[in-house]
């Protein structure tokens, strides 16, 4: 399927989501090059498109993402539209879908359960990842997870320790810019049981607005969200609401972690490294 141009150049714009480029798509009869050639006038005249947006949408160096795409593509990303054929139908199902996703790897059209938790976790809750990464690839689910450092890492290790086991990670940065620098041969595991998945330009560094946005994709890609361990203002919460947002189950382990405390007192399903008490 052949990959239009406009529509991955439009959403790289911050703010400019699904809904805004389908309105952008409307307006101009489903020629985007010529969104790209309007005036802010003309722009702000769609809903949703204010100054600031319609600003960034004429700064647009369309021939420079033109240029760009065959060189992702020998760089071995792939690029998803929503209306992309392999796009991740639980994903394109939400409002908040981002419009393009980069990939490397192969994504499994799988059931996908998340495992997220701190960067900082005990030992005890880094070795329960692990095994909650390992059995849940013995049954045969995708685990998805963020390639952070801590929970993330360990989920991720313990699903590649399952012959066969699959995994996918959702970055905050761009693919061919892997934060943490230290997970790079992780990553490169991962690509070969599973994907790397982006909304960003592939060589976008890691900023703490996108960290938070691709909770949404974590959550949005599985049927559960598994929360390891977490303190109650840490980023694995972000997943959580978000899970909880999209009608999505949330599991948690009994962990003295306020996180943890915080979404079993809201309801939140327990469950242990072995399993125990996971249903879906």
């Amino acid at each position: 399927m052949t990959v239009d141009p406009a529509w991955v150049a439009l959403s790289l714009i911050e703010h400019i989501g699904a809904k805004k480029l389908r309105a952008l798509t409307d307006f101009f009869n489903g020629d985007l090059d010529a969104a790209l050639v309007a005036d802010a006038k003309m722009l702000q005249r769609i809903s949703g498109i204010g100054p600031k947006i319609a600003a960034s949408i004429i700064e647009v160096d369309l021939p420079a993402v033109r240029a760009a795409i065959p060189r992702w593509h020998d760089a071995g990303i792939t690029i998803l539209t929503l209306d992309h054929p392999a796009y991740p139908a639980p994903l394109r199902a939400l409002d908040d879908a981002p419009p393009t996703l980069f990939v490397s790897g192969s994504w499994r059209a799988q059931r996908s359960v998340a495992v997220v938790g701190t960067r900082s976790p005990t030992r005890a809750s880094a070795e329960a990842a692990r095994q909650l990464g390992f059995e849940l690839a013995q049954r045969g689910f995708q685990v998805v997870s963020g390639l952070a450092l801590g929970i993330d890492s360990a989920a991720h290790i313990g699903a590649l320790a399952q012959p066969g086991g699959i995994t996918s990670a959702v970055l905050g940065c761009g693919i061919l810019n892997i934060y943490p620098p230290n997970n790079r041969p992780l990553a490169q595991a991962i690509c070969q049981r599973g994907a790397l998945l982006s909304e960003v330009h592939p060589i976008a560094k890691p900023k703490p607005s996108t960290l938070i946005a691709r909770n949404r994709i974590i959550s949005g890609l599985c049927e559960v969200v598994v929360v390891v361990q977490t303190e109650i203002d840490g980023g694995a919460m972000h997943a959580a609401q978000r899970a909880l947002d999209q009608g999505r189950r949330v599991y948690t382990l009994d962990s003295e972690a306020s996180g943890n405390r915080a979404l079993i007192d809201a309801g939140a399903s327990i469950i242990a490294p072995d399993l125990s008490g996971f249903e879906v």
